[in-house]
Order: structure tokens, then C-alpha cells, then sequence
């Protein structure tokens, strides 16, 4: 036990905790921390050009390293900076603790003092107070603890009249459970195993919660014969498996969306079936639906399953192995009538594009050949994101960032940097709009710069707000409101100390995969669109 101030017990608790990576903006409330932490700690700090995108910067660190992301913002309009990037750590469950400052205790009327506490409750995220100088510690300690066992954003609002008050230093750090599931078991398990017995045509659908069950998924869709798909959240789960016909739902490819039509029974581990992963409830109908999940609430959002198992999904997976095996029951064959090549090609359709511009889909499927095959994948919000999500690959699910929990644009290059940080030695791929780059990407640019990451941007440059733009034209309007006249991204892009390359043409396109074999930084390449050329979102 050792005396010392606030500001140096905040810092030294979060490094104990094992966060060796700070992303924020300093001010008043903060700053001192954030300097002990340096000098003091010897963690490393990342300062971000808005409040907004440090959360977001540790939101994708989080997803990507798989431990909890830190961020720091001061007090007032820094924290109400952050509200829609503290909403998508919320609704994408990512385990995150805020260091919060805020206004002194003593002076209600300070300029930027709010409830910050209100602010934070209406993002969904959770609030923890250090209450007084004395229980420092033990109120970190807590914040860690419950952004693990929450899994959410954690928000530690620290007074700033506190930082320079002197108390003991007692770290401690509070144990989490690692598995809290349980084995299923009981009737509702016997059911399950009786619909999966007589089923024939068998599915194994697996989301972002059954991920580390990979191995026990794919026994149990082996001994069953049965495909395996992915939602969006565990993209790539199945890499290289023979039967793995990859996203399940509005995603899929026709040949697949029509297979899984087809079967009988669906076995759903760690989704909540998501409107765009059962399409609005059609491609469950005429069949059963059994949901295992650890958390209850993921269970009959949608709709209810005919068997709902409150488990880890690995366990159950395992068990229901062990009964079909006890039992004898032969394998569906499901697989032995699939032709898995077709089921995952993504049709090509004919180029529209106008003179001057590219066609977006044949882009991709350039790109998709020539990235580089390491990479993490990073996608903003967007007209353009759902063709990237079905036609370029990720290595495993950690290594995709979609930035769509709460549908915003604007989010993707700050996260995209959060995963630059947490996976150093991998290229990050990032796509984005015209409009969600000016929104959010222009600002955090030269952060990847001055980090000197390999960062890749394509921007999806229509000149347009597309998804709105398609609305006019569906309703034979006219879509001029969405059309923009924006600067050169490239000559941006180079102007931020980055490299930057347009691409309008076939020739155009070439030269640029040339020239990214030989990046040296971040690496944009603007591919010049047809506003009605693009695909609309397949939703």
C-alpha cells in the first residue's frame, strides 16, 4: 500500500488490468492520467482528432484482440461526443471501459457541466462512479469486471477536482468467470434431440456467440451430415470446410438462399436471428428452430424457436453428439446433395456504368484477388457494404469489423485504426462511401498516418448518398438532393501524408493494385461511380 494521487491511481489500476493501449483526447479532466500512464505505467497512449473516435478505435481493438478496450475523453460536450460510438459498442456487446472525466464536484455551474450519467444511461452502456477518492481502485476494478461480464461499454466518470487528492493505492483486480454457460439438459433437450434425429435435411447456423465452438459445431455437422452457414457476425467461421455455404439470409447467394429454404430443421448457435439473417422470419417458415445461446435474452426476439437452450454452444454441440450416437441414429445425407461451388458463387451481373466510372461488382472481384489474403476487413456504413461483405473473404470471423450495430455511417476509419492498433503486424482493408468517408474518415486519416499503419482505404465514391438515392429513383423522383460534388479523396489522402490513387477505368484499377504492392502507409484507392450502377443493399 502506497500514497499517491488520484490521477496516478486511475492510470496504474488500468495498466494492472491489462490494458497496455489507451486510445483518447486529452483536457482538463484527464490529462494528468493520461501522462502517468505514459511516463509513469509505461502504456501507450493514442490520441484520436474527435472524442467519438477513440471509443470506436477501442470498440474495433476490443473485437479484434479479444481483450477489453480502453478510451479516455474529458468531461461535458467530450463524453456527449461519444454517444452513437458508445450505442454501436452496446449493440455490438463489445467489452469496453470509458474513463470518463467530469466537472467538479463543487461547481454545478461549471460551462460544460451535464448529467452524465443520464447521458450515458440512454446509449445503453453502464456507469460506474468513482464515488471518493479513497475507493479509486476499487471502482475501476469494478469497471473492468463488469464490461467483461456485461459485455458493454462501461462508462468511469471521474470528477476532476478529485485528480489531485492523495490516497493509498490498493490495486486489485476482480476474477471473471470464463465459462458461464452450462450444459443443456432436461426435456426441452430431449426435444431438440428427437427434431434433430428425424430431421433430413439438417442445417448448423452459427453467429458471433458460438465462435469458439467452431470445432464442436463442425463434429456435430458432420456426424449429421448436415451444411454449415455463418450470419454475418461469424463470417469466415468455416473457412475450407467442404460444406460450408457461408452467410445465411439476405446475404446468401440464390443457390443458397434456395437450400436453405429447403431444409427441415435449423440448429441456431450463439444468433439472435437478426430480421436480415431468417429475412424477416421467411427462410424460417416449415420448419424447426432450435436457438442454444448463453443469454437468455437472444432467445425469441425474432421468433421463438420450437426448442430454446439456455447453454454454451460448444457443450451442447457435444452432447447432442453423445445422445445421437448413443441412440444410433444415421446421418441425414443432407450434404451429399450439394454442390457447395455453386451454392457460394455471387453472380456477375452485366456492367451499366457510365463513361469515366467503374463497375463496382468487377471491382471487387479484383480486389478480392489481389489484397492481401492476411488482412482484417473493416466496412463502413452504406449503400456499398453488403456486396464487400459477400464477395471479399476474411481469414476468421476477429478479423472482420462491419461498424453497422447501431446503422450509422461515418464509423469505419476509426475502427479500422482500433484494429490496425490490435493486430500490428496485419494489413487492414477498409471500404467506405463518399459520404460515410466526409463524415467520419477525413478527420482520423492522418491519425493512421502519424501511426504509420498499413492501412488500405477504398472508397466506394458514387458522388451520392446511394441508399437514399435509390429511394428517389424507385419512387420516380428526381435524386438530386443526393448528389454531391466532392473533392479528390486521393489528393486528399495525400495531402494527410498518406499515398492516394483515383481510379476511373479498367487501366485505372491496374495501375492502382500495382501501386498497393508497394505502399509504404495508409493507402486509399477512390474507385470513380455510377450512382446507378451500384447494387442496392441486399436487406
Amino acid at each position: 500500500m502506497s500514497s499517491n494521487h488520484v490521477y496516478q491511481s486511475i492510470a496504474r489500476a488500468t495498466f494492472e488490468h491489462g490494458a497496455d493501449t489507451i486510445s483518447g483526447l486529452m483536457g482538463d479532466a484527464n490529462l494528468f492520467m493520461v501522462d502517468s500512464y505514459v511516463r509513469e505505467c509505461g502504456g501507450r497512449f493514442v490520441p484520436a482528432a474527435h472524442e467519438g473516435s477513440c471509443v470506436l478505435m477501442a470498440l474495433a481493438y476490443a473485437h479484434v484482440s479479444g481483450r477489453v478496450g480502453v478510451a479516455t475523453v474529458t468531461h461535458g460536450p467530450a463524453l456527449s461526443n461519444c454517444i452513437t460510438a458508445l450505442t454501436e459498442a452496446v449493440r455490438g456487446h463489445v467489452p469496453l471501459v470509458l474513463l470518463a472525466g467530469d466537472t467538479p464536484t463543487d461547481n454545478p455551474r461549471h460551462l460544460q457541466s451535464i448529467d452524465q450519467r443520464e447521458l450515458v444511461k440512454a446509449t445503453g452502456a453502464g456507469f460506474e462512479q468513482i464515488r471518493t477518492p479513497q475507493t479509486t481502485c476499487k471502482d475501476v476494478a469494478r469497471a473492468f469486471y463488469r464490461a467483461r461480464v456485461e459485455r458493454r461499454p462501461i462508462v468511469l466518470n471521474m470528477p476532476a477536482d478529485f485528480m489531485w487528492q492523495e490516497a493509498p493505492y490498493e490495486g486489485q483486480v476482480l476474477d471473471v468467470f470464463t465459462a458461464p454457460g452450462g450444459v443443456a439438459e432436461g426435456d426441452i433437450l430431449d426435444n431438440a434431440i428427437g427434431m434433430i434425429a428425424s430431421a433430413r435435411r439438417p442445417l448448423i447456423l452459427a453467429g458471433g456467440g458460438a465462435i469458439a465452438a467452431r470445432d464442436q459445431l463442425i463434429r456435430l455437422a458432420d456426424r449429421l451430415e448436415a451444411p454449415l452457414a455463418t450470419t454475418l457476425k461469424a463470417k469466415g467461421l468455416f473457412n475450407d470446410h467442404p460444406y460450408n455455404v457461408d452467410i445465411f439470409g439476405t446475404l446468401s447467394t440464390p443457390a443458397a438462399y434456395d437450400l436453405m429454404g429447403k431444409a427441415d430443421c435449423i440448429i441456431c448457435f450463439g444468433t439472435a436471428l437478426h430480421d436480415f439473417t431468417t429475412d424477416r422470419g421467411k427462410l424460417m417458415k416449415n420448419k424447426r428452430i432450435i436457438q442454444v445461446d448463453v443469454e437468455p435474452t437472444a432467445i425469441g426476439g425474432g421468433l421463438h424457436p420450437d426448442a430454446a437452450l439456455v447453454a454454451d454452444a460448444g457443450l451442447t454441440a457435444d452432447t447432442i453428439v453423445h445422445w445421437l450416437d448413443a441412440a444410433e441414429i444415421a446421418p441425414s445425407g443432407f450434404t451429399s446433395e450439394l454442390d457447395v461451388e455453386t451454392l457460394t458463387h455471387h453472380p456477375v451481373t452485366a456492367p451499366k456504368n457510365a463513361a469515366g466510372t467503374i463497375n463496382y461488382v468487377a471491382a471487387l472481384e479484383q480486389l478480392e484477388r489481389a489484397l492481401p489474403r492476411d488482412r482484417v476487413l473493416v466496412t463502413d456504413g452504406g449503400r456499398f457494404m453488403t456486396e464487400v461483405w459477400c464477395r471479399i473473404s476474411v481469414p476468421n470471423p476477429q478479423s472482420f469489423v462491419s461498424t453497422v450495430n447501431f446503422g450509422s455511417i461515418g464509423l469505419g476509419l476509426q475502427e479500422a485504426i482500433g484494429a490496425g492498433i490490435a493486430a500490428p503486424d496485419r494489413p487492414v482493408v477498409f471500404f467506405t462511401g463518399d459520404g460515410g468517408f466526409m463524415m467520419g474518415g477525413i478527420n482520423e486519416f492522418n491519425t493512421a498516418v502519424r501511426l504509420g499503419l498499413d492501412l488500405i482505404v477504398i472508397i466506394a465514391n458514387d458522388s451520392a448518398y446511394g441508399a437514399e438515392h435509390i429511394q428517389f429513383i424507385d419512387r420516380q423522383m428526381d435524386p438530386g438532393l443526393t448528389l454531391f460534388h466532392w473533392p479528390s479523396f486521393a489528393e486528399i489522402a495525400k495531402a494527410l501524408g498518406g499515398e492516394g490513387v483515383q481510379v476511373r477505368s479498367e487501366e485505372d484499377l491496374k495501375s492502382a493494385l500495382t501501386a498497393l504492392e508497394n505502399r509504404t502507409g495508409p493507402f486509399l484507392i477512390e474507385l470513380g461511380l455510377d450512382p446507378h450502377d451500384v447494387p442496392r443493399m441486399r436487406a
